[in-house]
């Protein structure tokens, strides 16, 4: 099953907001088989803006931080098609567009996950369903996955 990070999951991985938050995505990922975690293009590059604005990074360092979330997990390109699905998302859903483009990016990648703690879990669409990892009762698939 593959499945697809928001950007508050890589946040909390790089220790942003608390230790609480990043032992429990740091863990979540590591449990994650890393061949079925496609990561949006629209994520990490949030992330960089995160590491410079918010936590202060160098541009230089933000950049070294990204990179390795890039060589670890495969990344999904913002098509012009993944653009397009965003658009039309937004639009009938009222997802702002950045969190459309990820998740319309999860969908163009055959994800059935997307993991957001930001997003409303549960949300579906497009064969891809929004799963809070943090939530304190695991969602089944998530569960599944992370057992396997």
């Amino acid at each position: 099953m593959r499945v697809s990070l928001d950007t508050n999951v890589l946040v909390y991985a790089e220790g942003l907001n608390d230790a609480v938050r990043k032992r429990a995505a740091v863990s979540l990922l590591r449990k994650l088989p890393p061949e079925s975690v496609q990561l949006p293009v629209q994520a990490v590059a949030e992330l960089f803006h995160v590491l410079v604005t918010r936590a202060q990074v160098a541009p230089a360092d933000a950049k070294h931080i990204v990179l390795r979330w890039c060589d670890q997990y495969s990344l999904v390109d913002t098509s012009e098609m993944v653009l397009l699905s965003a658009m039309e998302l937004s639009s009938q859903h009222r997802l702002r567009t950045w969190d459309a483009i990820i998740m319309a990016a999860a969908a163009s990648a055959g994800c059935r996950l997307l993991l957001s703690e930001d997003l409303h879990d549960g949300f579906t669409w497009n064969g891809v369903t929004v799963v809070n990892p943090f939530a304190p009762q695991p969602n089944a698939l998530l569960a599944e996955l992370l057992d396997s």
